[in-house]
């Protein structure tokens, strides 16, 4: 049977389908198998016809439809739907189209649908962009008209199920081992650390690398728009996940909101997973008076850490700009910023410490540094140099780490 009539026979097998009952796994499979032997009989289909329908209804009422097989692929770290257009996809560093199109936008809105209802969210016209998280803990947005013009948008960033380790990032060359073990022991000795770098620069990937050194007796607090962190090996862990506000009447709860509470909880160790917004000044207030943290910010270099974090902390209040480049200085012991090199690999570009403030300028001291060496069959050559030596020990030798 062609594909086009086996799209048809699916809508049909669907559409007669009574999908209101709140159905157990195997009912529904059972539910299937009787509804596609009814219709291989009438229709005489052959038992590869069957067996394509059988999973076809299975991935459209259960799972992602068209998406489930993208998201079964482990080399697929992005998938992009707009509208009803060919999909995207990156595998390998690279953006690639793929003969893959949702037919009509009423499914691809029940995908998005389906999404939604799985982390609790609500995508409507009245409310049309989402963000959320599927059960794998991929990371996921939604746009829909009249806000999208092209029909509704859909993104999904995927997460290997096991978080890269920092051995794995030393041996993908993203990092040196020297540095690896250098923000190893800083990590244990309790060095409040900023991850910079831009969209899809591998900063999520770093943080959760570098949360393998935190001593497992620590309290750990992790606060996220949504949940993406993979941390292992920590007993005493909390994770904290913002909540919008709904139609339904819950309140909606701020990444401020978890912050604040947070410091309540009797946190050794604050993890936020991205400051972008005014929970800028909780954060830097947080690390500031004693509590060790690590988060993420966008930005284009560690120098534009500065004017980034001074935009998003006049968000939420007013403050003079050296007041905040005074906190930032003193809260913050470590920049790591991290890039998207044209081939793609993404890559540790260098590492520094803010100097003390003076003279209303926040200077830093460069300790690693990327240096591109050459270009071979379209792959970067090229080395994370040490070009300085790390000034404050303090936290270290408090820690009894020699470095």
């Amino acid at each position: 049977m062609r594909t086009d009539e086996l799209v048809l026979v699916e809508e049909e097998i669907i559409n007669r389908m009574d999908l209101t009952q709140d159905l157990k796994e195997e009912e529904v499979c059972e539910l299937i198998d009787t509804e596609i032997l009814r219709e291989g009989k009438r229709r005489h289909l052959e038992l590869s016809s069957m067996t394509i329908l059988r999973k076809n209804i299975y991935h459209a009422i259960r799972e992602l439809g068209k998406l489930q097989e993208l998201l079964e692929d482990p080399e697929i770290t992005e998938i992009m739907v707009n509208g009803t257009d060919p999909v995207f996809i990156e595998k390998g560093g690279r953006l690639l189209q793929i003969p893959v199109r949702f037919e009509t936008e009423e499914k691809l809105c029940h995908v998005i649908w389906q999404i939604a209802a799985g982390c609790n969210r609500t995508v409507n016209e009245a409310r049309p962009i989402m963000d959320g998280r599927l059960k794998d803990g991929s990371r996921v947005n939604v746009v829909l008209p009249p806000v999208a013009l092209n029909g509704p948008v859909l993104t999904i960033r995927r997460f290997p199920e096991k978080p890269i380790t920092m051995e794995q990032l030393i041996r993908f060359s993203s990092i040196s081992r020297e540095a690896a073990e250098l923000l190893g022991s800083l990590v244990k000795a309790g060095y409040n650390i900023l991850v910079s770098g831009g969209t899809g620069s591998g900063k999520t990937t770093a943080l959760n690398a570098l949360s393998a050194f935190i001593p497992p007796e620590e309290r750990v607090i992790t606060i996220e728009d949504s949940a993406e962190l993979q941390l292992q090996g920590l007993p005493n862990l909390v994770r904290l996940e913002t909540r919008v506000a709904s139609v339904e009447g819950c309140q909606e709860i701020t990444i401020r909101d978890l912050i604040r509470t947070s410091l309540r909880m009797r946190p050794t160790r604050l993890i936020v997973g991205e400051v972008r917004g005014k929970e800028a000044i909780d954060m830097l207030q947080s690390v500031n008076v004693g509590h060790c943290g690590m988060t993420t910010i966008h930005a284009n270099s560690i120098r534009d850490v500065v004017s980034r974090l001074e935009t998003l902390v006049l968000m939420g209040m007013e403050i003079p700009i050296p007041a905040v480049r005074r906190q930032i200085s003193a809260g913050f012991d470590l920049m790591v910023h991290l890039g998207r090199l044209r081939d793609g690999t993404r890559r540790v570009l260098e590492i520094a410490e803010p100097l003390p403030f003076t003279e209303g300028e926040i200077q830093f001291r460069s300790l690693y540094r990327f240096r591109e060496v050459a270009e071979r069959e379209g792959r970067i050559i090229g080395e994370l140099e040490k070009v300085g030596e790390l000034m404050q020990k303090e936290k270290l030798r408090a820690a009894g780490i020699c470095v």
